[in-house]
């Protein structure tokens, strides 16, 4: 069974292909996993970033100091997404755990100065 650390992983793997090549969320996480289940953490994460992309840019862009949300690399710009998300639509999850959830992310993915730099923008964000 898949945990919510792992879907979420696994979450901003398959919209960062979105992103790349449009194709829709369903296609893409099927893609993404072959074989492997899904589960509904994973599911809805994708999705409801996908329907409320806007919104979800929206208060990124409102919370930049000094960046564009085309400069974020895109890495970033996708672990800003879930965590935005994760903050602003899914009521069960605390704020601090979708930070440093994402915190961890991008860490793992992005380059040294990416756990700062999304730490900084989602805690605007909560604030």
């Amino acid at each position: 069974m898949m945990n919510r650390s792992i879907a979420r992983e696994k979450a901003m793997q398959v919209l960062f292909q979105l992103d790349v090549n449009n194709s829709e969320p369903a296609e893409a996480i099927q893609s993404f996993l072959g074989e492997e289940e899904g589960n509904y953490f994973l599911t809805g994460l994708v999705e409801g970033v996908t329907q409320n992309q806007g919104g979800i840019d929206a208060i990124i862009v409102k919370h930049l100091e000094n960046w564009t949300i085309d400069r974020i690399a895109a890495v970033e710009k996708t672990i800003l997404r879930i965590a935005t998300y994760e903050i602003h639509y899914m009521e069960d999850i605390p704020e601090s755990v979708s930070i440093n959830e994402a915190v961890e992310l991008a860490k793992k993915y992005g380059d040294e100065q990416s756990g700062k730099f999304v730490n900084g923008v989602l805690s605007k964000i909560i604030f």
